[in-house]
């Protein structure tokens, strides 16, 4: 079944809308930059996350698989809304609901680039990554919600299908960012689930 269509009104008049707002968006100059997030946040593999509520210290790599399966199935939820309430920033400087959709989609991608660095190469130094710079590079705020639904969707899969394939002797094999953190496939799993299910709780409370 085609995830592009399920779930989704085919009211025409509301398409309309919807394609009308858009082009109105284009007319107008990007939106400002988000907040900057210059958190650490690997202390959420030693402690559960005070917002979201979120505890992965114990994830196994095959539950994190389920939990992005999971979390995909919510965003859907998020991104069949009002298209109004989706590109409202509650703030100035926070995206709004479709920007963080757009996010999570992202990030589901990167971490499956990353696996595969994790899995061919021995203690790879990952790329610097600015989720504001893709943010605006992307246009984020112009994004089309049912097609950012379709490939948060499959980033998601793509990336639970690497967990679940991967032998349990690499579940140890390292990874390393610029700033000095350092992973096991594990690790690195559960640290990543933790993104998307904040950002859920960002925009759904």
């Amino acid at each position: 079944m085609s995830h592009e269509a399920d779930g989704y009104s085919s009211d025409l008049g509301h398409e309309q809308e919807s394609v009308g707002r858009l082009d109105a968006l284009r007319t107008q100059s990007a939106p400002p930059p988000a907040r900057p997030d210059d958190k650490d946040w690997t202390w959420v593999l030693h402690r559960p996350c005070p917002d979201c509520g979120a505890d992965v210290r114990r994830l196994s790599i095959k539950d994190v698989a389920r939990a992005n399966r999971a979390n995909a199935e919510r965003w859907r939820d998020v991104l069949s809304r009002d298209d109004e309430w989706l590109r409202t920033r509650p703030e100035p400087d926070i995206w709004s609901p479709l920007e963080y959709a757009c996010h999570v989609r992202d990030v589901y991608r990167l971490f499956a680039e990353r696996l595969t660095l994790m899995v061919t190469q021995d203690d790879p130094l990952f790329a610097n990554w600015n989720p504001n710079e893709t943010a605006e590079a992307k246009r984020y705020d112009l994004a089309e919600p049912r097609r950012v639904c379709v490939e948060l969707t499959e980033a998601a899969e793509v990336l639970a299908t690497a967990f679940e394939r991967l032998p349990p002797e690499d579940a140890l094999r390292n990874g390393r960012r610029s700033d000095g953190a350092a992973f096991t496939i594990e690790t690195f799993a559960r640290y990543g689930i933790h993104d998307p299910m904040h950002h859920l709780w960002d925009v759904t409370g």
